[in-house]
């Protein structure tokens, strides 16, 4: 045993020897962390505006400003003067949709159809309406960008259908 004990001896009177280094640190490098926007994969259309807002913490306006946006987008293709439920109810109607996402022939396309008349208009009823209306609403970041990320999938369905 005094053999390893004098090798261990030798080991720690060569390192004590040794000049001593600081060791060298670099700065972490930080990773750019993404945007909730870009997490989320909100739809790169909607105004600005719903970012900034979204920034400032006013997450119940940036939700309104999202789905007006919709709202117009839909009476734009649609050409029917009216807002909101009604337009949504009005423009993607059963047998003669002014918004046509689907060609209506099988069954399944038919009730997907009315499926996203009922999807657009209770957005529209359910989600904006509120923002639009209440002024103690408040809406955390997770609801805001849930919100945000339920139009987008709205305005992905219509450039799906070919409407830019």
């Amino acid at each position: 045993m005094p053999s390893n004990f004098k090798q261990f001896e030798a080991i720690v009177h060569t390192l004590a020897r040794l000049p001593r280094q600081e060791p060298t640190t670099q700065p972490a490098t930080e990773t750019p962390s993404l945007h909730p926007f870009d997490s989320r994969n909100i739809h790169p259309n909607l105004p600005h505006r719903v970012k900034e807002l979204f920034d400032d913490g006013h997450y119940p306006e940036a939700t309104l400003l999202a789905f007006k946006y919709l709202d117009k987008k839909i009476h734009r293709i649609s050409g029917i003067a009216k807002s909101g439920f009604s337009l949504m109810m009005d423009a993607f109607d059963g047998a003669t949709p002014k918004v046509k996402l689907t060609p209506m022939v099988t069954m399944s396309e038919k009730d997907e159809q009315e499926g996203y008349r009922f999807v657009f208009a209770g957005g529209m009823k359910g989600i904006r309406n509120p923002r639009g209306h209440e002024d103690a609403l408040v809406d955390d970041p997770d609801t805001c960008l849930d919100h945000l990320s339920f139009v987008s999938m709205l305005l992905r369905r219509l450039e799906q259908s070919g409407y830019a």
